[in-house]
């Protein structure tokens, strides 16, 4: 930004009255009675620079509004044509999946009126607009992309220009001939380096999305914490906003900032409104005249709040960069590339004299009573002297958690796991107030699944809980294979979490209690549900609706209603379907042993305080350069001392290199955006964070570099694999020799210029999948 205001100044404001025009709310409240003349006036005062004709949006006289969206048939159109470059081989291949894999996109076509003088029978030129409906599509396209690594990754928003155009026999002929080779390279991924690079080249920067300081303290700091403000009060809006700058690694000196800034807020904004709640949809009408007359108070004020009702002067924007100041604490120029993760300044550790309350927003069979004995059987419980109860829903008599919270007052330090479904929002604000009156904070553990467009949890993963049921026996709860209506039990808990997709459910949970542990569940590259146990499922989920709608819930047993008959019947026949999928269900299930680990390590940095949700719908590949896994550096030096010890010629070689001092940071390269694409790099976007072994084998060294040669181990029984061709990891480069000459290790051996010791038997070390 800076640099661009330096290239392009504009005219200096001192002195000279500028007239800007209407503002945007001007504009549309001048002509609020028609959209289309809402959108027209807006364009128009854009200026033709912006906006120089008006045909995207309108059409083209000539022809008509009408004609603005495409025949329908094009998108069939354009996936029968040969293509005629590798982008739309691409593109094809993309959407033809989606349409397969029924994914809720929308592909919108629009005539491309810029070209309109070229429509005609021979040529057809349109744009496509694709748009996900649902955050659950990335989830199921990354595993798409597992299946098939050369797929293009799936973005927010592609927006495209097609050509179709015919040609003489001749032509088309040679350019079929052509389009077919390039299928079979694409497919037998024998694609020409030229033409990866050329797609690195093309796919390398889709998207960026930024989000400013002065939009997120607008969008999550005032308007997301109305509700808390209003309903709960300043404290606990306090509590929200504090949490939500630790969630974005917020330098301790723009916390007080910004602290300062929003306790005034919250007691300007209470006093006008009084108990009548402020709207998030018309906020801004009461916080930017807030913010303006808190900005006008000294330059650090304008540069915590940013543009509020007035424009900021360029050149204060400018004195604030060239004088160093940094907004966030990730100005500062770093030579080397970093991995792409927060850093907070410190480390929250949880003090020792509050507790920490585990509870499990699930469902029954999701196995919340086997995790809780696995975790009071843990050796070193999660890391600290604190000790850990089990409290469990189905052997207390009575209000369950009123029973948790007599057993927190008598000691508040402990760790209770509530083992007991919380479903509600009910439930969680009670967990709240326990947290607030027994001195604690709160965890969420839920089992990670895909949901649906208006359930956190997928029909694959209630398929998975039901079965889980139907195998207990002697269950305290009585809910078992003897139960009769162990399934409508199911269907009972299923309908409470109604109404939140998996994106909203998270996010509820994440911005109440700070955190989020996700318990495996599913294997992400399973096969699709079969049919049967979809088609049992869904006539389970209509009768019950059928049910609610006249009894409502919890008030008539299924046994003793109208629907009577209807329930044994589908209780008999889901027992009989499951078992019959029973191999099918048992496959797609991550192991038990696995997921209690991962919890574990989660619930411990929770206690620590250094836990972060691991994100399972967002990828930044637009700006990543390349996939490798990081690995600890402490260890490589430890095993570099015991090879010295044995091998004197290794001692000679590292004698003046210090690798101590000097090897600082190190990693096994994946794929690298130049040489193997976007495409590959993304493709490892579902391994982010995983733990990764890595056997290492030998060290290689010349005079101008050294290398440790390695071999990638599995992660969750698939086997990572790097696109070099020889895995390592570098050491140390002489003066003026990039790292990457480290790769001509393994041929100047051959030429004799170069020495190898092996380790035998290799020494493994664990590492972490990083995008750099």
């Amino acid at each position: 930004m800076g640099e661009v205001l330096r290239e392009f100044p504009p005219p200096p404001m001192d002195g000279i009255v500028h007239d800007l025009g209407p503002s945007l709310r001007e504009i549309c409240a001048a002509n609020r009675s028609d959209e289309k003349q809402q959108i027209q006036a807006l364009l128009q005062h854009a200026g033709t620079s912006l906006c120089p004709s008006f045909c995207d949006w309108f059409g083209n006289g000539a022809v008509g509004i009408h004609f603005r969206n495409a025949d329908r048939s094009v998108l069939s159109k354009f996936l029968q044509v040969h293509p005629a470059d590798f982008s739309t081989t691409k593109l094809q291949e993309m959407i033809r999946l989606m349409r397969q894999r029924h994914f809720g996109v929308a592909f919108k076509c629009y005539c491309n009126f810029h070209k309109i003088d070229s429509l005609s029978s021979d040529d057809l030129h349109f744009k496509m607009v694709i748009h996900v409906h649902n955050d659950s599509v990335f989830r199921r396209y990354q595993q798409e992309m597992r299946r098939n690594r050369g797929l293009w990754p799936l973005y927010r928003g592609f927006f495209v220009d097609i050509d179709m155009f015919k040609l003489n026999k001749e032509k088309a002929a040679e350019l079929v001939k052509d389009s077919n080779m390039l299928l079979k390279n694409i497919n037998g991924s024998d694609v020409s380096s030229s033409v990866s690079d050329g797609l690195a080249d093309e796919d390398a920067n889709l998207m960026v999305k930024l989000k400013f300081l002065t939009y997120k303290l607008r969008t999550f700091l005032i308007r997301n914490g109305l509700s808390i403000l209003f309903k709960d009060g300043p404290s606990a809006y306090k509590t929200y906003y504090l949490r939500q700058m630790k969630n974005w690694g917020t330098s301790t000196v723009k916390q007080k900032e910004l602290s300062k800034m929003l306790d005034e807020w919250a007691v300007y904004i209470r006093r006008k409104c009084g108990n009548r709640p402020l709207s998030s949809s018309t906020y801004l009408n009461e916080a930017e005249p807030f913010l303006e007359q808190y900005a006008k108070r000294s330059p650090q004020n304008q540069a915590l709040i940013g543009s509020a009702g007035s424009l900021v002067s360029t050149e204060n924007f400018l004195a604030i960069i060239d004088g160093g100041r940094d907004e966030e604490g990730d100005l500062h120029l770093d030579e080397e590339v970093i991995p792409l993760q927060p850093t907070p300044s410190a480390i929250d550790t949880v003090p020792k004299d509050e507790g920490l309350i585990v509870f499990f927003p699930g469902i029954p069979g999701c196995a919340k009573s086997a995790l809780c004995k696995e975790i009071l059987n843990t050796p070193g419980g999660l890391g600290d002297d604190r000790p850990i109860q089990s409290l469990m829903g189905d052997l207390i008599k009575g209000r369950y958690w009123q029973k948790v919270i007599d057993e927190r007052k008598k000691k508040t330090s402990v760790i209770t796991l509530a083992d007991k479904n919380a479903p509600n929002e009910e439930v969680w604000k009670l967990i709240e107030d326990m947290c607030r009156s027994t001195k604690a904070s709160a965890v969420p553990v839920v089992p990670d699944s895909e949901g649906t467009d208006s359930n956190p949890f997928s029909l694959d993963a209630l398929a998975v809980f039901i079965f889980r049921v139907l195998q207990r026996a002697n269950h305290p709860g009585n809910l078992d294979k003897a139960s009769p209506n162990a399934g409508y039990v199911l269907l009972m808990f299923y309908h409470l979490y109604e109404g939140k997709n998996r994106k909203e459910f998270e996010t509820e949970l994440f911005e109440r209690f700070g955190a989020l542990v996700k318990m495996p569940l599913l294997k992400p590259d399973r096969n699709p549900l079969p049919e049967p146990v979809k088609v049992i499922l869904e006539e389970g989920i209509s009768l019950f609706r059928l049910h609610t709608d006249r009894y409502g819930r919890y008030k008539t047993e299924p046994s003793k209603g109208s629907y009577a008959k209807e329930w044994a019947q589908w209780e008999k026949r889901l027992r009989e379907v499951l078992f019959d999928n029973a191999d099918y269900l048992n496959s797609i299930q991550i192991p038990f042993d696995i997921a209690v680990k991962q919890v574990i390590e989660q619930l411990k940095d929770v206690a620590k305080g250094e836990h972060k949700t691991p994100e399972t719908e967002k990828r930044k590949f637009g700006n990543i350069v390349f996939a490798a896994v990081t690995m600890p550096v402490k260890e490589i030096n430890c095993l570099l001392n015991e090879i010295t010890e044995k091998e004197p010629k290794v001692k000679d070689f590292l004698r003046d290199k210090d690798l101590e001092n000097n090897l600082r940071k190190a990693h096994v390269t994946l794929a690298h955006k130049r040489s193997h694409g976007v495409t590959a790099v993304a493709s490892y976007g579902i391994f982010e964070k995983q733990n990764v072994p890595v056997d290492v084998t030998a060290l290689l060294f010349s005079d101008k570099s050294a290398a440790l040669e390695v071999r990638l181990g599995s992660v969750n029984g698939e086997k990572i694999s790097s696109k070099n061709e020889w895995p390592h990891v570098t050491l140390w480069t002489a003066a003026g020799v990039p790292p990457k000459e480290a790769n001509a290790l393994p041929q100047l051996l051959t030429e004799g210029k170069a020495s190898r010791v092996e380790i035998e038997p290799p020494t493994t070390i664990a590492g972490v999948m990083d995008f750099y």
